[in-house]
């Protein structure tokens, strides 16, 4: 089993923590963690958008002028596409965009996107996180020391309402818990911080 460093609030190290080969030593398995993500984002798609075809619209059917002596060119009703208010060619109308991904091939494309994570040492584990009086200023000291300058993801065990708050108002920062992360999230943020508890969560979940 790999070992990572445990660090507190201001990076100093306190310990280690083994992390279960099954869920952190997978390979890396670029198309698959594509096909999750991209299934990830379709089936959060409302799909109702909509609008009127030209047998929808409600337009008088009469010709607009007559077809011939006014030196205009030869229309039809008022509901064509060609006018203001007239009805949408190939108009979209709602769909189900949703895709189906089975359970092994999401556990297999979570492993393998968060393994990557960790050989590329993008991954920090804290003992806990805890911003003093659920300050802004205080998170922003936080990554400032851990030099996470890019997107980051705070995994806590549970809903952490503290952190949540205090990095909240930071661009590029957002908190999840262990149970609620997917591999979007994992892939679409350059630095993932877990607590410990959150590792062990994780390794309950998907062992």
């Amino acid at each position: 089993m790999a070992k990572l460093k445990v660090y507190n609030m201001k990076k100093e190290s306190v310990g280690t923590v083994e992390l279960n080969d099954m869920v952190f030593d997978a390979d890396y398995n670029e198309p698959l963690i594509h096909q999750v993500i991209v299934a990830i984002h379709n089936n959060g798609r409302q799909g109702t958008k909509s609008t009127l075809t030209r047998s929808e619209v409600n337009a008088s059917k009469k010709k607009m002028w007559r077809q011939k002596g006014t030196g205009n060119a030869r229309h039809d009703e008022r509901s064509a596409p060609q006018f203001d208010g007239g009805g949408v060619v190939f108009a979209p109308k709602p769909r189900d965009f949703s895709q189906k991904i089975n359970k092994k091939m999401r556990d297999i494309a979570f492993s393998s996107a968060i393994s990557q994570k960790i050989r590329q040492n993008e991954v920090y584990i804290l003992d806990e996180v805890a911003f003093a009086d659920n300050k802004t200023k205080s998170a922003s000291e936080f990554l400032k020391t851990f030099g996470l300058d890019k997107r980051t993801l705070i995994v806590t065990d549970g809903k952490n309402e503290g952190a949540i708050k205090a990095t909240n108002n930071i661009a590029k920062v957002s908190c999840v818990d262990a149970l609620l992360l997917n591999v979007a999230e994992i892939v679409e943020n350059r630095y993932l911080v877990f607590t410990k508890n959150a590792i062990k969560k994780l390794e309950e979940a998907y062992v």
